[in-house]
């Protein structure tokens, strides 16, 4: 894939594009960067204009160490949206990409098509707080990136998946263990998710909202995902039983399936 750039505002946003046809976007979460939608691009591209991109202070994308909101990042998305000439998209977000999708949703309705939350949350409830908060200070505590990835990765795979596949597992501590990113951007988005709560505006998302979540993830747990579910007027859930925050890349048939068929219905 061909690695681009866009000047958006104060910031350079990194981008892939692939394919042609009804656009749709991919956001990615607050671990990782556009590397983590490689298999769904690779599926979606046939049928669909793909766009992926690293968020601000992610990635190659501009790293400044200042405050940042989920509502900020949702801006500079539908930025790229206008440097790209695309009116309107299919947004598909993980976790942290999840919640700024909900504020594109509610800052220009008329872009988004529909919505596809995977892992993510209106607000996080206490244990998803605690989560975040724990893994934010292992990063700053200890200074490195792969002691960072060896105290987290066990909350983003069930506890079956962690035990009976190592060489995935091990994979996974990698590639967090990887980031190359400004340590201090990961704490401010990680600050960013946590103040985050559009559980009061829900109802103003109307457009056809497929959740999906991990029966076992103590990220966004069933409880911020209900949360979410209930809030949405016009929301589908799929749960993934035995699953936990990464249950896209445990169960990845079941995912690209649901993902793929979601979209589309909805084109």
């Amino acid at each position: 894939m061909k690695e681009l750039e866009a000047r958006i505002g104060r910031y350079t946003l990194r981008y892939v594009e692939e394919g042609q046809g009804p656009a749709v976007v991919l956001i990615h979460g607050l671990a990782g960067d556009l590397g983590a939608w490689a298999a769904q691009i690779a599926l979606l591209a046939p049928h669909f204009r793909v766009v992926a991109f690293d968020n601000r202070g992610a990635g190659r994308s501009t790293q400044v160490d200042e405050p940042v909101s989920t509502r900020d990042l949702a801006a500079d998305t539908l930025g790229l949206m206008d440097h790209l000439g695309i009116a309107q998209a299919q947004v598909v977000g993980r976790s942290m990409g999840g919640a700024i999708a909900q504020h594109m949703a509610l800052m220009a309705p008329q872009r988004v098509a529909s919505l596809v939350l995977c892992a993510s949350f209106a607000r996080l409830d206490p244990l998803g707080r605690r989560v975040l908060s724990n893994m934010r200070e292992a990063l700053e505590w200890r200074g490195s990136w792969a002691d960072h990835a060896r105290h987290s990765v066990q909350n983003f795979v069930s506890a079956e998946f962690f035990n009976t596949r190592a060489e995935q597992v091990a994979a996974i501590e990698r590639l967090l263990g990887g980031e190359t990113r400004l340590p201090a951007c990961y704490s401010r988005q990680n600050e960013a998710c946590q103040a985050h709560d559009t559980s009061g505006e829900l109802a103003r998302i109307t457009q056809p909202t497929l959740v999906m979540a991990g029966a076992a993830d103590p990220i966004c747990s069933p409880t911020a995902t209900r949360i979410l579910s209930e809030g949405l007027p016009n929301a589908r859930t799929e749960m993934f039983e035995n699953a936990s925050h990464f249950f896209l890349m445990e169960q990845p048939e079941r995912f690209n399936r649901l993902l793929l068929d979601w979209l589309q219905r909805h084109a």
